[in-house]
């Protein structure tokens, strides 16, 4: 029996109500108290409520007694076992000597036992690593095999007072990561009908892929920059088999050589200086059941592509650094802007990759090929431009609309975005006028350089010697990336490293994507 005596705050009632459960042997299993409420669970000895209440009413402040079902206590326990039975991830408390105190039903089902089963246990009975609890009482993340299973461990030290008296592990699963990961990157999943055209050329082009979307083989897109390559990578995969599983995408050319090795094959713990002390899955991995987005695959080192052939033999993976092999379940989506054949004619890339990527292939037109579709662009990112910068009624004037269609868009649909956004920006009109369109990548395609503002830099920009050398590098580099569309290639085009390039561009945060 459970009951709640509702009373004054008054100092000693407390005592002078438990006595009479003393006086009349009444045996007590729980008490709580709270503030002018007192809470009791009786064992059951046949007494009734009809028998207590008369009792407890004659103590001066006691205002009311009635029978409830559970203690505060336990209705909060309950409450508590509940919530963490519908959370999917497994959960374990442990304390400062790692026996666990509290597991989760997703936990137990992991392990296939009760949760009752875990209490008391040794948690390095279940997780093979030695958890690092950081000691300040600072929460962080390490790599775990739980049940077999590869989990990121989320682990949040419980303090008490000044001391460490346990901890609380959270555990993710790669492909949860993977998946969470993949939203991030790609948002609202939209399949062909972000794909804006009604050419002949880009409607031939998304039949294909429709078709394509179905088969679970690599394909291989090819077509100049700013087309919208990854726009049809992630339409095959949303429409696929696989659209419930992680699209993760990579540009192969964005990253130095042996960045771009441990970002798609991950690495083990201690592989190299500075390498995460729990390791780090690569793309592959987390991408487990879903689809990778290789672009710019021409600009893969050579040792690298031979790496990533024998990964699609058998779909077998081994980290940077580590002695054992993981199967993984990925479909390969790559993509280049560059003569593949002709590279692999020149031999600067493998041959047997090239076939084992070019299973399907789909090739991009450019943007000057697909005249029918600029007007329908235009009206596209002109409204988009104008709710980003709050402005509204933007349109475009017959002779501008015209200018832009009899224009070449080098940088295709890329190019046409940013010209479009920069003028509704800086659109003081509702109409845009012919004269208010500038193509700056013409006086660029003839060979010759200015800076993004216009001109040179002027007295009044220049603080210093190393400040007007950084814009001129900031500027030089943001001009040149669009002609040589990879860190290697603009490294050769200046005659610099590799590797100051990649610097250069992370230094100054230019947009390379």
């Amino acid at each position: 029996m459970r009951i709640e005596i509702a009373s004054q705050d008054r100092v000693g009632i407390t005592q002078e109500i438990l006595s009479v459960f003393a006086a009349k042997q009444w045996n007590l299993l729980a008490v709580e108290v709270s503030k002018f409420h007192i809470f009791v669970q009786l064992k059951d000895q046949g007494l009734s409520l009809a028998t207590i209440k008369p009792e407890l009413l004659k103590i001066t402040g006691v205002e009311a007694v009635k029978a409830i079902e559970l203690m505060p206590g336990e209705r909060k326990s309950q409450q508590l076992e509940v919530l963490l039975a519908k959370i999917p991830e497994p959960i374990i408390d442990i304390d400062k000597s790692g026996f666990i105190l509290v597991a989760n039903k997703a936990a137990a089902d992991f392990l296939k036992v009760n949760n009752s089963e875990l209490i008391g246990k040794a948690i390095n009975n279940y997780i093979e690593q030695r958890l690092q609890i950081d000691l300040t009482g600072q929460s962080s993340t390490q790599e775990v095999t739980f049940a077999g299973h590869q989990f990121f461990a989320d682990i949040s030290p419980v303090k008490t007072e000044r001391t460490i008296s346990g901890a609380v592990l959270v555990l993710r699963s790669l492909e949860n990561v993977g998946r969470h990961l993949s939203q991030l990157q790609q948002g609202i999943q939209s399949g062909f009908d972000a794909i804006i055209g009604k050419s002949s050329q880009i409607v031939e082009v998304i039949n294909q892929a429709k078709r394509f979307a179905s088969l679970d083989l690599p394909i291989l897109i090819s077509g100049e920059t700013g087309t919208g390559k990854e726009l049809i990578a992630r339409a095959l995969h949303d429409t696929g088999n696989r659209a419930n599983k992680p699209f993760l995408a990579i540009n192969c050319a964005a990253l130095p050589e042996h960045l771009l090795e441990s970002e798609l094959f991950g690495y083990a713990a201690g592989a190299f200086t500075g390498a995460k002390s729990g390791g780090k899955p690569g793309l592959l991995e987390l991408a487990d059941g879903g689809s990778v987005f290789l672009d710019e695959i021409a600009e893969m080192p050579t040792y690298l592509q031979a790496k990533l052939l024998r990964f699609l033999q058998d779909f077998q993976l081994r980290r940077v650094g580590a002695v054992k092999d993981k199967k993984v379940d990925v479909r390969i989506i790559s993509a280049s802007h560059q003569d593949l054949p002709k590279l692999v004619r020149d031999k600067h890339f493998r041959e047997d990759l090239y076939y084992r990527l070019n299973v399907l292939n789909l090739k991009l037109p450019p943007l000057r090929e697909r005249h029918d579709d600029i007007p329908l662009l235009v009206n596209v990112f002109i409204d988009n431009a104008a709710k980003q910068v709050n402005q509204s009624n933007i349109s475009m004037s017959a002779t501008a609309m015209q200018k832009i269609c009899q224009y070449s868009w080098p940088g295709n649909i890329r190019q046409l975005q940013n010209v479009l956004f920069r003028v509704v920006a800086l659109a003081d009109a509702n109409i845009i006028t012919e004269q208010q369109l500038v193509f700056d990548d013409e006086s660029l395609h003839k060979g010759q350089l200015t800076t993004g503002k216009g001109g040179l830099i002027s007295n009044e920009q220049v603080t210093d010697w190393q400040s007007a050398q950084q814009q001129f590098e900031q500027e030089l580099l943001t001009t040149l990336y669009p002609l040589y569309p990879s860190t290697r290639k603009l490294a050769e085009r200046l005659n610099v490293s590799h590797n100051k390039v990649a610097m250069k561009i992370r230094q100054y945060g230019i947009n390379i994507e």
